[in-house]
């Protein structure tokens, strides 16, 4: 391939939905405005998304990575890296399956963006046995410290950090930051994202109920987003039909995002369980970004977040009657939410805003696809280790037997 020739990057995922912000709208998005060609796979027909028609964009699909359903979608993975990883400057995945899938395959391209601490969220999965867990989580530790050792990381949190013993760039969950947004409104509690019970969804429902009531239908909760699992869809399927909720179903990012503007409140109910004490929940940021008062439950970066910018309200775990209560007053004080509004915008224009980070992110895969082009023609490219702002990189190859982590179901 031509020094010259635009630098290519393959990324996937089997796990996430393939309009997911993160991958589909922030980071390929940038990457295509940087110039890159960017081959994208992901479950395109398992979610019933067309293939995107985009310039220097290649859609691949791939099976869905679900529940104990997974061996498919690990075998492909497979498949599709070791026929195509070497076409391309560099390798970026988002699931720890497809880390565990290019084992042995001797790839010395592979990014893997660390969206969670996956031995932490083994805990919240319904579909893992409880006698699986513990072993399972170890595996997840120890593919952590497999890709550390073989691979570059980015990591979604600064907290994650904590996880592994060398230093790794920070991408955090941002979003794009409008200069100016509506005032919030009235009547409309949002919830912005996949639905399950750990995140809240019982509590969700309930201070629905509740706020029908004690509004006439005044002030109602919205839901934007879908349900991830059977017990979560049932019991959302039955709050819409008893009028607790209204229910949007999944929109794309491009649609979801303006529809917070004018609303009351964003929630982010949050359950208190392990993975989730150590990440910041992007529907915070995002609810901010659009000038919202955000009503969270007390986990300790959201909590942090919304009491530094000043911007919302804290209630208890798993208490509806504390969210109802939080929304009638913000409902009945204008003055209140729209100073809120106000902080939690400015707040996160100056320090979340992905139209700054997107463009360290953007340098970051250039410069490691420069350095593997210029590895690979022989030319000079940057050195294995750069000192730079962001944190110290990782190493390359190694080889561990791909069929033990299909085994030990370890795509979780």
């Amino acid at each position: 391939m031509s020094p010259d020739a635009p630098l290519r990057a393959l990324v996937i995922t089997v796990v996430h939905h393939p309009e997911d912000a993160r991958i589909r709208h922030r980071q390929i998005g940038a990457l295509l405005d940087a110039g890159l060609r960017v081959t994208y796979a992901a479950p395109f027909a398992a979610h019933g998304v067309d293939l995107p028609d985009v310039p220097g964009l290649r859609p691949v699909d791939l099976p869905h990575a679900v529940a104990r359903s997974r061996g498919e979608a690990f075998r492909a993975a497979r498949r599709l890296l070791a026929h195509e990883a070497a076409d391309h400057d560099v390798v970026l995945v988002h699931d720890p399956e497809i880390v565990a899938a290019a084992a042995g395959l001797g790839l010395d391209n592979l990014v893997w963006d660390v969206h969670e601490d996956t031995a932490a969220a083994i805990e919240a999965k319904p579909w893992v046995p409880q006698r699986a867990r513990a072993s399972l989580a170890r595996a997840a530790r120890a593919i952590e410290r497999h890709a550390e050792r073989r691979h570059d990381l980015i990591l979604a949190e600064y907290a994650y950090a904590d996880r592994f013993e060398r230093e790794h760039v920070v991408v955090p969950n941002t979003v794009r930051v409008p200069g100016t947004v509506e005032p919030p409104g009235g009547s409309r509690a949002v919830y912005l994202g996949s639905l399950t019970m750990a995140r809240g969804a019982a509590t969700l429902l309930q201070a629905g109920r509740l706020l029908t009531v004690a509004t006439r239908g005044e002030v109602k909760v919205e839901i934007i987003g879908a349900a991830r699992d059977s017990r979560t869809a049932e019991t959302l399927t039955w709050g819409v039909k008893r009028g607790h909720v209204v229910h949007h179903g999944f929109v794309p990012s491009a649609r979801a995002l303006p529809m917070l503007d004018g609303a009351l409140a964003g929630l982010s109910l949050l359950e208190d369980r392990p993975n989730y004490r150590h990440s910041m929940p992007t529907k915070v940021i995002e609810y901010m970004a659009h000038g919202l008062p955000v009503v969270t439950t007390p986990l300790p970066l959201a909590a942090d977040l919304v009491e530094t910018a000043g911007c919302g309200i804290v209630v208890p775990f798993d208490d509806a009657e504390a969210t109802a209560t939080a929304l009638i007053e913000l409902s009945r004080d204008r003055e209140r939410r729209e100073a809120m509004g106000r902080a939690g915008h400015a707040y996160v224009r100056e320090h979340y805003d992905w139209n700054v980070i997107g463009h360290d992110f953007v340098r970051h895969v250039t410069d490691l696809a420069r350095r593997r082009r210029g590895e690979a023609t022989g030319t000079s490219a940057l050195p294995q280790h750069v000192d730079e702002p962001a944190p110290r990189r990782t190493g390359s190859t190694g080889s561990t037997g791909s069929t033990a982590w299909e085994r030990r179901g370890l795509a979780v």
